[in-house]
């Protein structure tokens, strides 16, 4: 196998073992498609993911189902080439995360913040242990049980112990909502908060509602228009095209 195949073979891995509910994980063109982002917020998704070294990012929303984890794996679709996902199978990847010091060329990966014994779910001290990754100046990318960004702070640093300051160098703090019930369900992003470039805020860029309207309130600080556009040209021809799966997006990706 060619190695830029075994490069998206394992990348697509890594992503297709986060699927709990069958069929296929959805891409970015696919979220798309469905209404959960817009062709902006989509491409500047693309841009903070592609463009910036050790991006970190959480999806947040209470009910089970929601989309976080579709959301979770189509932005893990924009990692950088070289950087490999690792899940959080353990403390010992914990320890070795800590005594990593080549940052972004990891992204290290936790299926859910949650208290459950499932394949890469973490709790308590690994729950600071992960944070703390991002603190050090790590990738880390997870989804959790909370529809705002207080919720979060107080989920993972008052409830799990993480300090406040290296969850505040997560990148990118994403949340989910649905309008409806069943398959007539909608679902979309509703908040979007991207940390400042000082690691000392968490800005609100966008908002989103039921009737598929996504509202930019700030520019980025990470990414600037022209990248952004660069994306949203990429994305727009993937739909074009009908180029939707992740590994054909990743194909698509590396070969630009």
């Amino acid at each position: 196998m060619h190695k830029t195949e075994m490069s998206i073979h394992a990348h697509s891995q890594a992503i297709n073992d986060c699927n709990q509910r069958g069929g296929r994980m959805l891409s970015l063109v696919d979220l798309l498609d469905a209404g959960t982002v817009d062709l902006p917020l989509a491409a500047y998704l693309a841009t903070v993911m592609r463009n910036n070294e050790a991006s970190s990012f959480l999806v947040g929303a209470k009910p089970g189902g929601a989309g976080k984890t579709a959301v979770m794996c189509a932005l893990l679709n924009f990692l950088p080439d070289h950087t490999a996902i690792r899940p959080v199978e353990g403390r010992a990847v914990l320890v070795e995360g800590r005594r990593d010091t080549d940052y972004g060329a990891t992204c290290y990966l936790a299926h859910e913040i949650g208290n459950g014994y499932y394949y890469a779910y973490i709790w308590g001290e690994q729950v600071r242990d992960f944070i703390g990754l991002a603190g050090q100046g790590h990738s880390i990318a997870s989804n959790l049980h909370a529809d705002t960004l207080d919720e979060t702070y107080a989920q993972l640093c008052t409830l799990n112990g993480a300090d406040p300051a290296h969850l505040a160098r997560v990148t990118l703090k994403l949340y989910l909502r649905v309008a409806g019930y069943g398959w007539n369900a909608h679902r979309h992003l509703s908040y979007v908060y991207e940390a400042t470039p000082d690691d000392t805020e968490d800005r609100l860029l966008w908002t989103g509602d039921s009737t598929g309207t996504f509202t930019r309130h700030a520019p980025s600080a990470r990414v600037a228009p022209a990248e952004e556009r660069v994306y949203a040209d990429f994305l727009r021809q993937l739909r074009e095209q009908d180029v939707r799966c992740i590994e054909d997006v990743r194909r698509a990706l590396l070969q630009a």
